[in-house]
Formats: C-alpha cells, structure tokens, sequence
C-alpha cells in the first residue's frame, strides 16, 4: 500500500466495525474511525496505534450534518483525504406503525442511509480528483425486503440500497468502485449473543471474516467489480 492510503470506517463497534479498522491498518492504510460511543472507538484506536498502525478515533452522529462534516474535516487534517470509505453505521427500533414516533422513524434513516449520503460527499471530490477510491456500504437482510415491525431499518436499509446502486452508475466511470454487502445473520457479538443464545458457533458470523471480503472488494480490478455481495453463515439458520 501507499503511505497516503487512508480509510475510514463510519460505525465502529467491538463487532464489524472494529475488525474493518484492523483489517484495513494491518493493510498499511491510516485508518479515522468513527462512531457515536467513544469508548469502543478509544479500545480499537489504541490497539491498532499501539501494534504499529496509525488510526483517530473521532465520536460522532453519522446522522448529524454539521458533526459528520466537523469530524470529516478533522480526518483530512489528521490523516489526509480518505481513499477508502466504509459506512457500517445503522440504528433501528422495532414497533408496529401506530407504535413507532415519527422521530424514531426519522433518525434510524438519518443513520442508516442520510449519513451515508453525506459521508460520500465528504470523500466524493478527492476520489474524482485521484480517479480511484472505494466506497463499501454494509447492508442487511431488510435491504432486499421488508421485515415485520421493523420499519425503521427496513425503511433506512431500503435507501441505502439505492444509494449505492445509483451511485455506482454514477461513479463508476471515474474509477470510483462502489459497493453494498448485505449481511445474512447474526455477526458474533457480545449484542448478538445475548439476542440469539440458541445459535451455534457455526451459525454465527465471524467479523473478521467479513471484513476480509470488504478488503478483497476493495482490492478487485475494475475490470470485474462487485457491486452488491451477499454473506451468510453455511448453516445459515435464519434460511427459509
């Protein structure tokens, strides 16, 4: 890699989001994390800095306009203007329609696809400058279709889905790959655990395997580029 390889990862927990920053620094990229819990930032920021990397931790609300561009503008004085982007944030809360506030409705699409529309707007002109860069959006199983009581992310998942479709036809031609992953299943987590104690081992996804597709997209010629992967655990058992 380059010494002006910077990445960064717009929702950074101890799950996904972290294995994507050590996945990416261990490639040699400077890495800006970012998420709105600033403990789980300062655990992974310190790990990769003290193996030998160089990542900043900046806590933000990736559904926060003016935050999402303060924290963007301090990533292109700390590190530089990133190559890579990768936004993993996301946030719902489950409910019947009559149930949910418009509120609730309204910051889980601020989070899952406004934020991601204006983070590629951060990164967007110095890409089109560099006439590369990559541009990674992590899906789920309510991108592709509705799931009962859960309109807030299917609402949210349903935009960044088109988001990234329409923003491949746009970019691609300048070089600019663009992709959404759609992750079929539980990702191993404390979260996930506890949500689904009856899954086995095998039946859990591993988030450093994950993030190891992330980074194979990233590395794909442009010639043969992916534009939206599915992942599933092989006993995926949430398969119907």
């Amino acid at each position: 890699m380059h010494q002006h390889d910077i990445a960064v990862v717009v929702g950074v927990g101890p799950g996904l989001g972290a294995a994507l920053g050590r996945r990416f620094a261990r490639a040699g990229f400077a890495v800006g994390l970012m998420a709105r819990r600033e403990e789980a930032l300062r655990a992974i920021e310190t790990e990769i800095n003290d193996k030998g990397g160089r990542a900043a931790a900046i806590p933000v609300d990736a559904g926060d306009p003016a935050a999402l561009a303060a924290a963007f503008v301090r990533v292109r004085s700390v590190l530089g203007a990133p190559t890579v982007l990768v936004y993993n944030a996301g946030a719902f809360v489950p409910g019947g329609i009559l149930d949910l506030s418009p509120e609730a409705l309204e910051t889980s699409w601020r989070t899952c696809c406004y934020g991601a529309f204006l983070a590629t707007r951060e990164v967007l002109p110095a890409m089109r400058a560099r006439g590369c860069g990559t541009i990674l959006f992590t899906g789920a199983p309510a991108s592709i279709h509705g799931i009962r009581d859960l309109y807030t992310l299917s609402v949210g998942k349903f935009g960044l889905r088109a988001l990234a479709q329409v923003l491949a036809k746009e970019c691609g031609p300048q070089g600019i790959h663009v992709a959404h992953i759609i992750i079929q299943g539980a990702i191993d987590n404390e979260r996930t655990r506890g949500r689904f104690p009856h899954l086995t081992g095998a039946q859990r996804m591993a988030p450093e395997a994950i993030a190891e597709m992330y980074w194979q997209i990233h590395l794909q010629s442009p010639r043969a580029w992916t534009q939206e992967l599915d992942l599933r655990p092989g006993d995926d058992p949430f398969m119907s």
